[in-house]
């Protein structure tokens, strides 16, 4: 079982950055993808972004433009580099690991989940 601690988030103006980070620990980092998804009350958790680990990099569409992930495979910790920041954008923010990725999607059917770090951006 992967262990997933997050870290970052907080609340940032319209057009802000920001940057998460995910720290796995429990099973060797480089043999797994790792991503992020978010939760707004009232819908459903969604992909965000994921990295193999190859490091072929996965988007949703929404987001390709804005937010960069990376990963460091010596500290087994994947970023999400969050840049012009929308109101839109708030949402919790779960880290998760591994994941499943097809086309230009990832899932999380078997893979843990971190605890959730609260991102909030206002307009």
């Amino acid at each position: 079982q992967v262990q997933l601690v997050e870290s970052g988030g907080g609340s940032v103006q319209a057009g802000g950055s920001q940057r998460l980070s995910c720290t796995a620990s429990g099973r060797t980092f480089s043999t797994f993808a790792m991503g992020w998804f978010r939760h707004t009350q009232g819908k459903e958790r969604e992909f965000v972004a994921a990295i193999s680990w190859s490091g072929i990099t996965y988007y949703a569409a929404a987001m390709k433009d804005r937010f960069t992930i990376s990963k460091d495979t010596a500290k087994n910790t994947v970023y999400l580099q969050m840049n012009s920041l929308k109101p839109e954008d708030t949402a919790v923010y779960y880290c998760a690991a591994p994941l499943e990725c097809s086309g230009s999607e990832c899932y999380n059917t078997h893979g843990s989940w971190g605890q959730g770090t609260q991102v909030t951006v206002s307009a």
